[in-house]
């Protein structure tokens, strides 16, 4: 979006014309759009997508030239319904591991100001109706967040435990019938990290790979998954994209993933980095996204921000804003995500 306004049909068309072709001439993207779009107007459009960072421009006259900002490749909106409308083998997608995308949201502020005021707000009232809280509402709060968040993160991974038989199940250890032992010990999982993360919150050090590790080895116990950082390639469902392979490659990434979510000084963009990076890294055979979302949530108390139930949360479209950064690394799609998630969390609970 340019602002806080999204951008036009025409002005998306331009954008992907830019991104197939780039660098590319105004004459040259004309010619794809056609005489529905005249030059004045197109010119109009190529100012405003360069002042609003998303196009640069390079060189003068017939020569001048247009390609993708590096903070559009992050940040710029993406219309999610026509790029998944393609299958994943001719999707424009990254299909390897990007090494350079730490470097790329090193020093990108993740949200604009507006952005940062409204997670500010958010995080007052969290704090503000903590003070509010008898001590016995608290604890049903708790629980209640606490059964929210693990129905949902494991209905995310394909669980079908409903939200009725997960509270049975974490209140009362009444298993569901017609479910798996598995899916019961995923849900019993998700409770007794978000109960650890409660109590203990994070190292001293910040967030470090051994606390990751630990994290995951919780989420996975019972469930007959390989525990260590992976040495053999995984296949991602819906994605021609493939991680890491190396398992010395995946622990140096999740170092250089720790050294840049503890140089954050907010605690939002430390949060939505971990979630990001720990699903795009992929250490582990399995569990990776649990594993993110958990972490996540102990960056956001260890800021004093209320954690993400992600209760309101369509599957699909968590995996789709996922796929989204896997792909092209942009941020946008799972950004909304969590400022949504973020707001629906200081509205719904500790009230």
């Amino acid at each position: 979006m340019i602002g806080n306004e999204p951008l036009s049909d025409r002005e998306l068309r331009i954008m992907d014309i830019v991104r197939a072709t780039q660098p590319v001439s105004i004459a040259a993207i004309h010619a794809v759009l056609g005489d529905a779009v005249s030059r004045p107007t197109l010119n109009r459009d190529l100012v405003k997508l360069c002042a609003a960072g998303w196009l640069q421009r390079s060189g003068v006259g017939k020569a001048t030239r247009y390609a993708l900002h590096d903070r559009y490749s992050l940040f710029g909106p993406v219309d999610l319904r026509r790029y998944f409308e393609r299958d994943p083998d001719v999707r424009d997608g990254r299909r390897t591991y990007n090494f350079e995308v730490m470097d790329l949201l090193r020093g990108q502020p993740l949200f604009s100001l507006a952005e940062r005021q409204t997670l500010e707000q958010a995080r007052q009232t969290y704090q503000d109706d903590l003070q509010r809280l008898p001590a016995v509402l608290y604890r049903k709060e708790l629980q209640r967040l606490t059964i929210e968040l693990s129905w949902k993160s494991a209905q995310i991974e394909g669980n079908t435990y409903t939200l009725l038989e997960t509270e049975r199940l974490l209140s009362e250890q009444e298993e569901a019938r017609g479910r798996t032992r598995a899916e019961a010990i995923m849900l019993l999982n998700h409770k007794r990290v978000f109960e650890e993360i409660v109590e203990h919150g994070l190292p001293d050090q910040g967030l470090t790979v051994g606390y990751i590790a630990s994290i995951h080895a919780v989420l996975m116990k019972g469930l007959e998954v390989g525990q260590n950082i992976r040495t053999r390639a995984v296949g991602i469902t819906g994605t021609a994209y493939r991680p890491l392979d190396n398992d010395h490659q995946i622990r140096e990434q999740l170092e250089a993933l720790c050294h840049l979510v503890n140089a954050r000084e907010d605690g939002f963009e430390r949060a939505l980095l971990a979630v990001l990076l720990i699903s795009y890294i992929q250490p582990f055979e399995d569990g990776n996204k649990r594993t993110a979302r958990m972490i996540g949530n102990a960056l956001l108390l260890h800021y004093q921000a209320c954690p993400l139930s992600y209760r309101s949360v369509d599957p699909v479209h968590y995996k789709e804003a996922m796929l989204l950064f896997y792909e092209q690394n942009n941020v946008s799609a799972f950004k909304a995500l969590f400022l949504q998630q973020v707001q629906f969390a200081s509205e719904q609970y500790f009230r």
